[in-house]
C-alpha cells in the first residue's frame, strides 16, 4: 500500500487540525458550558430542598405516629431520638417509629425540633443552606406543615 502526495505537500497520515480550528472547538465547548452549567447547578440546590422537605415529611408522620401512641409527641430533651430509641419514662413507646437513625439534613446538619413550640405542638425544620434561621431563596428554612 503505497501513500500518494505531491511534492511539498504532508502526506495524508500526517495531516491534522490547525490552531484555529482548535481554538474554535475550545471556544464553542466553552459557551456550552457556560450556557448549562448554571442550569444544572440550580437543579442541584433545588434538589436538596426537595430531599430536605421529604425527609420532614417522612419524621412529622413518624412524630404523629408517636404521638397516636403516647398521646403527646416527644418533648424537646428527648428529641427525634425518642423515634428510634425508647425513652425510659415512656411504657407506651411502640417504635421504633423510623427504620433507620434520624438522618441529618442534605447539608450534614442535624434537623431542629422543638415541642412544645409556640405556634403548634412541635416545630420540625432545618435551616437549609446557610445553617441560620430565616434566610431568603436556597438559605430559607425548610419546614414541616
Amino acid at each position: 500500500m503505497s501513500l500518494k502526495h505531491q511534492r511539498g505537500s504532508t502526506p495524508v497520515y500526517m495531516r491534522g487540525f490547525t490552531l484555529l480550528e482548535l481554538l474554535v472547538v475550545i471556544v464553542i465547548i466553552g459557551l456550552l458550558a457556560a450556557y448549562v452549567g448554571p442550569r444544572y447547578f440550580a437543579q442541584l440546590g433545588k434538589s436538596e430542598r426537595s430531599t430536605a422537605k421529604a425527609q420532614i415529611e417522612g419524621l412529622g408522620k413518624a412524630l404523629d405516629a408517636y404521638r397516636l401512641d403516647t398521646g403527646y409527641y416527644p418533648s424537646t430533651e428527648q428529641g427525634l431520638n425518642a423515634l428510634v430509641v425508647r425513652p425510659n419514662d415512656e411504657p407506651k413507646w411502640n417504635g421504633p417509629y423510623l427504620q433507620k437513625t434520624v438522618p441529618p439534613d442534605p447539608w450534614g446538619r442535624p434537623y431542629v425540633y422543638r415541642s412544645p413550640s409556640q405556634t403548634g405542638d412541635f416545630d420540625l425544620l432545618s435551616f437549609s443552606k446557610d445553617g441560620q434561621a430565616g434566610g431568603e431563596g436556597d438559605g430559607a428554612d425548610v419546614s414541616y406543615r
